[in-house]
């Protein structure tokens, strides 16, 4: 069966601080098979040149992954998209480039934040940063709006907080005797909720139209969004008095989560001289437009997913939903709910949009792996046992991650 696979290597921890958990599953191997009504069919390796990928003229029709899972292919596979030249790969690289080192002129460290802040620009998905106060979460959302010339706008989430607050409302004109209609701080390229657990589950509520439908509904009218639309929300997670945490729902609907640790002293010390020299004191200037993001979007779209990896992303779902058939017992306890088929959507994407970062227009195992503690962190829901026995869900994840063969 195409899915059956064996623990080889654990997943790389995206953060090199995180002491080692001693939930490792004791260095068991395990078995993962997914469903599957189709004979058994050897994966393919991911490919080196474009004239090996699939769908070129000299490769075969046959979408391997979709047959793979049973699935008529005929019905599912799109046409081959058309593969990215050189020169495409150049330019995107000397945009992404730009952005880089805009972000990096003004937020210091935070490598992690800037590639995943660069995955969330690449793909349109949305992003929930998560850390104690005073981390630049505020300053690297500004920082990468004004590198590519988008409007910004911050919102302070707060208890009293209304949905008219966010998306707008209407307002009566006295002088014409009509209502007028004043769109919210939401109709921005960059919008930045911060602390978004601070506000009420209504006023929560109103941003899931506009993170996935992207529009607001205002009376009996449907506004649209800006194009491109990014969504950054905040959380303190060290004071939870008087929050609301998000529903499930919601969390869905954020494409990664990252958690953001201290500066090193040799990065706090150059956040104190650059901010004696005044670069905050003045905006910087765009260095892309909103065009060539545009641009990049369409570019991500066309890098190459092999049905390899496509298989890889699917077993990882599969595992987060079954953990008991393919963990320890007692790592799978602690596992309530696993991630939706949005987990898989958001990996490919991602793993596309980190492929291109990097230069390349194919994606290889370790993009998955970067991503797999931002895109499943927020999507498996541990029980109380967990909070109660201080088991970290990153723990869980490379449990679950580190018992699927790498492609």
């Amino acid at each position: 069966m195409v899915g059956n696979v064996n623990a080889e290597e654990s997943v790389a921890d995206e953060r090199s601080d995180l002491p080692e958990s001693p939930l490792d599953g004791h260095g068991e191997t395990f078995t993962v098979e997914l469903p599957t009504t189709g004979e058994r069919r050897d994966e393919p390796v991911a490919p080196q040149e474009p004239e090996q990928l699939a769908g070129s003229p000299d490769a075969p029709d046959e979408d391997v992954a979709v047959a793979g899972i049973g699935t008529a292919h005929e019905r599912t596979a799109p046409a081959p998209a058309r593969y990215l030249t050189p020169d495409e790969l150049h330019w995107a690289a000397e945009t992404v480039e730009a952005i880089s080192t805009a972000f990096a002129s003004r937020v210091v460290g935070q490598t992690r934040l800037q590639e995943t802040l660069l995955v969330a620009l690449l793909t349109g998905g949305h992003v929930l940063l998560e850390s104690v106060p005073g981390l630049a979460k505020t300053t690297a959302a500004q920082t990468i709006a004004q590198a590519v010339g988008g409007r910004f706008h911050r919102i302070q989430c707060t208890p009293d907080l209304l949905p008219s607050d966010i998306v707008g409302t209407q307002v009566y004109n006295q002088h014409s005797g009509t209502f007028e209609t004043q769109l919210g701080p939401v109709h921005a390229n960059f919008v930045l909720l911060d602390e978004i657990n601070r506000s009420s589950a209504k006023t929560q509520s109103a941003m899931l139209e506009a993170m996935q439908e992207r529009q607001t509904s205002i009376g009996d009218k449907s506004y649209a969004l800006p194009d491109p639309f990014l969504v950054l929300a905040t959380q303190n997670p060290i004071e939870q008095g008087g929050t609301y945490p998000l529903p499930e729902a919601q969390m869905d609907r954020f494409m990664l989560k990252d958690v953001l640790d201290y500066p090193s002293p040799a990065e706090e010390a150059e956040v104190l001289r650059r901010i004696d020299s005044g670069i905050f004191a003045t905006p910087a200037d765009p260095v892309v437009s909103v065009a060539d993001v545009k641009r990049l979007q369409a570019l991500v779209s066309r890098v190459y997913v092999d049905p390899a990896i496509v298989n890889y992303i699917v077993g990882i779902g599969y595992v987060t939903r079954h953990p008991r058939d393919y963990i320890e017992p007692r790592l799978a306890g602690y596992v309530d709910f696993g991630a939706s088929p949005r987990a898989s959507i958001a990996f490919t994407s991602a793993a596309r949009a980190r492929a291109l970062v990097d230069g390349r227009n194919h994606v290889v195992p370790d993009d998955v792996k970067a991503l797999t503690h931002r895109v499943l962190r927020h999507r498996v829901t541990l029980g109380f046992e967990a909070a109660a026995d201080e088991v970290a869900v990153e723990s869980i994840i490379d449990a679950m991650v580190g018992g699927i063969r790498t492609p």
